[in-house]
């Protein structure tokens, strides 16, 4: 069935070296293969990979992949996902790394349905998206700017409130591997070190200016699906809840089942989690919400620090990860400190996971003997050490001190302290995010298996695998993992939030009948799993050529080495030889060899 609409088949091709820029088309297959956003992404990344011999995710010759959906802007509930695709400079292989907010869908009224950057600019710049037109334009003046301050300079420099701004802070000029890249004051793509590639081709912000109207095939039947949708998550008993706490809420769920990652996830449960959840913030520090692109949930937090040591720090969040990783994993029971540090990760564009992941490592490092006061430039730093958490938040973004050895990531920390890596939870290079998995095979075997690394974006199998019990078949769980990286990964493909579809049970087969409408192709649920299955393999292949094997297919150590201490979970850790049944097991039903390489050409 022909493609009628959802698509402007254009894309932007950038070459920031030169400072000129062209269009390239696409046909419908290639739209029907690779649906758009990350998947865009995923063919363009590998296609270039293949021309390279060698490429160093700093070099000019790695290009970042900028890419909405095709539902991206239609009005749907929580439409306004865009993904940026490269290879990371935190772990080598393939990263990407989706955003909320409105700037995908301005990209996408701009007539694109993806940009591509190339090469390096040779001075610090801004890259300006307006309509038809794109301009390299050098900014010198915006150099060791936060992202918030950027963003307004930008608006200010285009004389344009209302054009929409990504843009990167001193982490991402820095070449911090975990730099975010920060639109819509505190929306970010933060995971696998995008900012950080930005900042290496000199592109400081990208502004974008649209006005197109976007191509929609049946536009009554998405406006009817729409408002559907709309009401279906509205008549849900959890929906004003999730206004309230959204993602916040899940402090208090991860604690009770024992996956609160806890002083270096040495532990999985803490004691002072009630300091640090969603009711506390309601009570003392909410303010307002804030919402993506038609996202009726509204489950952005804005908090407001009203009097005490950190007054006046404002910012939106935390979410979970951030109140997790900066919270219980440092030890960390003020929320108003990690309001702080979110504040401050927020300004340098740094990411909160990364960074909670290796201040918790190096706090265990020092109080084991492990480090010593001088690798701590002369100050020492204990669990729940709100002030030197925040110290090291700065260093880490600045470079400074043992800092830099922190920008560089797990494996920088490794190369400089090798005794280290038994207690760092990483997979890949990426640390782990904010669920322990020693009571969840599952959840392990999803960390392990992330073509990104140790995030819990691809599966999270956590609550799926509790309520079945321990009785559940080994081979249940390897099928769950594999469903959740098909369906969720198929999202950033479509350009919506997977949110609804978690927290409020909403029906994922409207996904598939609203693409349908928004592009005439009649297209069922199973065969748009089917493509983002076949796109796994083509990431896998990626990491594959990039030195990736079954050797990097395994949780942190810790998961088999430490039982969890307290709680729920108390006791559990990973037997090795289940782990590698499973993994086996996987492979097998991926169709990819031994060694985890999959079978045929998975590059068309």
């Amino acid at each position: 069935m022909a493609i009628k609409g959802g698509y402007f088949f254009r894309i932007l091709d950038a070459d920031l070296t030169s400072g000129k820029a062209g269009v390239e088309s696409f046909d419908e297959d290639f739209a029907r293969c690779h649906v758009g956003g990350r998947g865009f992404g995923i063919r363009l990344v590998w296609d270039n990979l293949r021309k390279q011999e060698k490429l160093d995710p700093f070099g000019p010759e790695n290009i970042v992949v900028i890419a909405p959906g095709p539902l991206s802007g239609t009005f749907m509930p929580s439409s306004g996902k865009n993904s940026f695709i490269s290879i990371s400079p935190a772990t080598g292989l393939f990263g990407d790394s989706s955003m909320g907010g409105g700037f995908g869908v301005e990209l996408r009224q701009a007539g694109y349905d993806a940009v591509v950057l190339r090469g390096s600019a040779p001075e610090l710049s801004i890259l300006v998206i307006d309509g038809d037109d794109c301009l390299v334009i050098p900014t010198p003046e915006l150099k060791g700017k936060s992202c918030l301050q950027t963003e307004g300079m930008v608006r200010e420099r285009l004389g344009d409130q209302t054009v929409r701004v990504a843009a990167i802070g001193v982490g991402g000029e820095n070449r911090v591997v975990f730099a975010t890249v920060n639109a819509d004051w505190s929306r970010n793509a933060g995971r696998t070190g995008i900012g950080a590639i930005l900042g290496s081709k000199n592109i400081k912000a990208i502004a974008v200016r649209g006005g197109k109207d976007l191509p929609v095939h049946d536009l009554d039947r998405v406006v009817r699906q729409a408002e559907e949708g709309y009401a279906a998550l509205a008549a849900h008993p959890y929906f004003l809840f999730w206004q309230q706490q959204g993602l916040m809420s899940v402090i208090d769920y991860a604690n009770a089942t024992g996956f609160l990652p806890t002083h270096n996830f040495r532990d999985g449960h803490f004691d002072g989690a009630d300091s640090i959840n969603g009711y506390l913030m309601e009570q003392r520090y909410k303010i307002g919400d804030s919402a993506c692109f038609a996202c009726p949930m509204a489950c952005g937090n804005i908090c407001l620090v009203k009097e005490g040591k950190y007054a006046g720090t404002v910012t939106e969040g935390p979410e979970y990860e951030t109140a997790a990783m900066l919270g219980s994993n440092v030890g960390v029971s003020d929320f108003s400190a990690v309001l702080r540090a979110n504040q401050l990760c927020d300004e340098l564009g740094i990411d909160t996971i990364s960074t909670g992941n290796l201040i918790g490592v190096v706090i265990e490092a020092y109080e084991s003997g492990a480090i010593s006061l001088a690798d701590l430039d002369g100050t020492p730093i204990h669990w729940g050490d709100a002030g030197q958490v925040l110290s090291l938040v700065e260093k880490i973004g600045r470079r400074e001190g043992i800092g830099d050895t922190l920008a560089g990531g797990s494996r920088s920390v490794m190369e400089r302290w090798p005794g280290l890596s038994p207690i760092i939870s990483q997979v890949k290079g990426l640390e782990q995010s904010a669920y322990d998995c020693r009571g969840a095979i599952s959840m392990a075997l999803a960390y392990g298996t992330s073509d990104i690394g140790a995030h819990h974006t691809r599966a999270w199998t956590v609550a799926k695998e509790l309520e079945m019990g321990k009785e559940w078949p080994l081979e249940k769980k390897v099928d769950l993992v594999i469903e959740h990286q098909t369906i969720r990964p198929l999202f950033d493909m479509l350009g919506v939030c997977r949110l609804p579809w978690i927290e409020l049970g909403f029906d994922v087969n409207f996904y598939a009948r609203q693409y349908s409408a928004v592009t005439g192709e009649e297209v069922g649920l199973e065969e748009l799993c089917k493509r983002s299955g076949r796109l796994y393999d083509v990431t896998r292949r990626i990491n594959c050529r990039l030195g990736a094997s079954r050797k990097d297919d395994y949780p942190p150590d810790r998961c088999f080495d430490m039982p969890v201490r307290t709680g729920p979970q108390a006791g559990k850790k990973l037997d090795r030889a289940e782990y590698e049944r499973a993994l086996d097991i996987y492979y097998e039903r991926r169709g990819w060899d031994s060694d985890g390489v999959p079978a045929g050409d998975t590059g068309a």
